[in-house]
């Protein structure tokens, strides 16, 4: 990937100018819909299959896909038994071959598939009601990622507009992602004989440090989740009968956590959920420390109260902007998602409960082995029960982390390149600490690809949250800059 193949000049501008009329006058009503479905992850909505919504998500983005009339393109909804559907896309390379080039793909990602309702919308706002204020689509799916699919096709036919030449695309667009992707290799396998010679993977699934600049990440954080479930009891007693001779259930589940979080730092115990910082990963954090400082917390919802006549807000874990960089990307973390065995607070009687489960979600370092840490965290918490109570563990999803690697100079300077074209900045370094196994598998199925993982998931979109929002601004000029870097690659 060498030598260069001469293009036609791209027009910045005119990409622009055309994204953005595109999202104007269509994308966003087709994203308005988009968010009236309850289009939820298989892992959320069991029976997806009799429900029909993300048939019915696929099928809308197909059908608005073949009304833009993008000139060679040939699209599929692509069903494996059995499987939640695919949406495949794929147009023709415009590129000049020579005999020293090699024809490339770019293969283009995204998902429809959503999150959960979750709780704590505004009074005004809610996940499957679509609101315009301020620049913002608020509601589900929308930001993570629903876009991604209309932005793709919209690059595309800037592409096209131009009469730039590219190379083959190709477009994935999957409705498992936030269930783990689970149904994603028996499609790349299917498909594999249709992608040809992937070149770059454009991922637009991911985030952004702010929206002044166009954001590459490169790590994403791995994950295991499951449920830990402590029971002493085989029904609930009274607890004036029984505490202090029966154990609670609860304080047992805290034992057992202490063997994996010190409670007072957050910090895991064994040292295998752990791994080095790579060289490069350490600088590129301390120059977007730099760029993005406090923003780097004070991005999120902190709780705050009055005290003495003044506003005390709740604090993160660190203020040193490069450390909470690092917190959030290369360090591991436990979170408790979810609990069973508590009644509500108006029907909690004074009743010793049986038993108590946590739904855990552990964020491990991008070069730690999920399945490794899996059967770690299952004997650690299983093993030697306080007073014998029943300890189970039962593995949820999980997925290693990602590292990115180095970056080729075309695709460097062509991100600078876009980045300072629609947002007047160089393009920006960034470690997530969410999870999209897609990346894992790409680069493992494709090693030789350059990958492009960005998206619009800014401060305060609050993916998987309350009050999720698309910045439509931000998402105008990434579709552009997209646009742009296809249009550079060698």
């Amino acid at each position: 990937m060498n030598a260069r193949v001469p293009t036609a000049p791209f027009n910045a501008t005119q990409a622009l100018g055309q994204v953005a009329q595109a999202w104007d006058s269509s994308i966003v009503a087709q994203l308005q819909d988009y968010i009236g479905i309850p289009a939820k992850s298989p892992m959320f909505d069991a029976d997806w299959q009799a429900h029909g919504y993300l048939d019915t998500v696929v099928r809308n983005t197909a059908s608005w896909m073949e009304s833009q009339k993008v000139d060679g393109l040939t699209l599929e909804v692509v069903r494996l038994e059995g499987r939640t559907p695919v949406l495949f896309f794929e147009v023709a390379s415009t590129q000049v071959s020579t005999p020293s080039t090699s024809a490339q793909t770019v293969l283009m990602y995204g998902h429809l598939d959503k999150q959960p309702e979750f709780s704590g919308w505004r009074n005004d706002l809610g996940p499957w009601t679509p609101k315009l204020e301020d620049g913002k689509l608020y509601g589900r799916g929308g930001a993570d990622d629903g876009y991604a699919a209309y932005a793709a096709i919209a690059a595309i036919q800037a592409l096209k507009t131009q009469n730039v030449p590219h190379p083959h695309i190709v477009g994935l667009i999957e409705s498992c992602e936030e269930s783990g992707s689970y149904d994603l290799m028996p499609y790349l396998d299917a498909l594999r004989p249709r992608l040809g010679d992937v070149g770059l993977v454009v991922c637009l699934d991911s985030g952004a440090g702010n929206y002044d600049q166009l954001w590459l990440t490169t790590s994403l954080r791995g994950m295991a989740s499951g449920v830990l479930k402590v029971q002493i009891l085989t029904e609930g007693v009274h607890s004036g009968d029984a505490s202090g001779l029966v154990p609670s259930s609860f304080r047992i589940m805290r034992q057992v956590l202490d063997r994996l979080e010190d409670s007072a730092t957050g910090r895991l115990l064994p040292a295998s959920f752990h791994c080095e910082v790579p060289a490069e990963r350490l600088a590129q954090a301390q120059a977007t420390a730099a760029i993005l400082g406090e923003e780097l917390y004070k991005r999120f919802p902190w709780a705050h109260y009055d005290c003495g006549g003044s506003t005390a807000f709740a604090l993160p874990t660190t203020t040193d902007p490069t450390q909470a960089l690092l917190n959030r990307t290369w360090t591991p973390t436990l979170s408790v998602t979810g609990a069973d065995g508590f009644p509500d607070l108006g029907n909690a009687g004074n009743v010793l409960r049986p038993y108590t489960a946590f739904k855990l979600s552990l964020r491990l370092p991008p070069l730690v082995e999920a399945d490794r840490a899996v059967q770690e965290l299952k004997a650690l918490l299983e093993d030697n029960a306080p007073y014998q109570a029943r300890v189970t563990f039962e593995r949820g999803s999980a997925a290693t982390g990602w590292n990115a690697p180095d970056t080729a100079p075309w695709l460097q300077t062509a991100l600078d390149a876009a980045s300072t074209s629609h947002f007047g900045a160089p393009c920006g370094y960034i470690g997530q600490g969410g999870t999209i196994p897609l990346m894992n598998m790409l680069s493992q199925g494709f090693p030789k690809a350059q990958m492009m993982v960005c998206g619009v998931l800014g401060p305060k979109s609050n993916a998987h949250g309350p009050n999720e929002f698309l910045h439509l601004p931000y998402a105008k000029k990434l579709t552009a800059a997209v646009a742009q870097v296809i249009a550079q690659m060698p």
